[in-house]
């Protein structure tokens, strides 16, 4: 059987960058560490690991659900994930339209905020 986590850590490595999740594995203690196995293999090694759906499609499905949710900090992060995995600003711009459509002006808005300011950090405006 595929060893999920093994995978699960590559993936995500090759989207949030090796740094940050060094950094996150790195830094779990006795009471985080399962949650951060757990997460990273079940969501980065069976999910992202995947192949049928590219990691660009993968990270626009991502920022459409994360963002419908609500949820900015994991938002600012997959969208940074998202441009390292070939999403264009306009692409980015197109993902929050459909989430204001979708979900409400006012989480389009957020998306939107949080959109520019990671687009701003990465030097992409």
């Amino acid at each position: 059987m595929e060893n999920f986590l093994e995978t699960g850590l590559e993936k995500r490595k090759q989207t949030l960058g090796a740094d940050y999740v060094s950094r996150t594995m790195d830094s779990a203690d006795d009471f985080s560490k399962p949650f951060q196995e757990a997460m990273t293999a079940w969501c980065w090694g069976f999910g992202w690991g995947d192949e049928v759906i590219d990691a660009k499609t993968r990270s626009m499905m991502n920022l459409a659900m994360i963002g419908g949710l609500g949820k900015m900090h994991e938002w600012e992060l997959h969208c940074r994930g998202a441009l390292g995995n070939g999403c264009s600003v306009e692409e980015i711009r197109a993902i929050v339209h459909v989430i204001a459509i979708y979900c409400g002006v006012p989480q389009g808005m957020e998306c939107m905020r949080s959109a520019r300011k990671v687009l701003e950090e990465e030097g992409k405006l």
